[in-house]
Parts: structure tokens; sequence; C-alpha cells
């Protein structure tokens, strides 16, 4: 259990540091994405963006258990 928080912690350390050229790629903006803007309400439901990201993570997760 150690290990694994210590690694998560290190994942989102990096991903902190990383975040001024990580906000520049297109997730949550795919084709497929549902956003919704009308007067005084704006809804997001980034569908699309979220099959993408889960699918890298369970090929790296593949890797490593390789």
């Amino acid at each position: 259990m150690q290990k694994f928080l210590i690694i998560i912690g290190l994942v989102l350390l990096g991903a902190g540091l990383a975040w001024p050229w990580l906000r520049r790629l297109p997730l949550g903006r795919l084709p497929g994405d549902i956003h919704v803007v009308r007067e005084g309400f704006s809804f997001s439901f980034p569908i699309v963006s979220c099959i993408v990201v889960s699918i890298v993570i369970s090929l790296i997760l593949w890797l490593f258990r390789r």
C-alpha cells in the first residue's frame, strides 16, 4: 500500500509540474464530447475524452504487467 501511495503521489506531482503543457492537449474538446451552452447555464460531458484516457491508461497498465 505504501509503494502504491508513493507512486500515485509522484504521478500527481509530475502531472502538476507538466500542467502548462498538458492543458494544451485537446482533451475535453474532441469530436463527440457533449457541450451544451444556454443562457446562464453551461454543461460539459467529455465522453470521448474519457474513453481515450481510459484506453491509454489500460494500455500502460497492460504493458507494465507483462
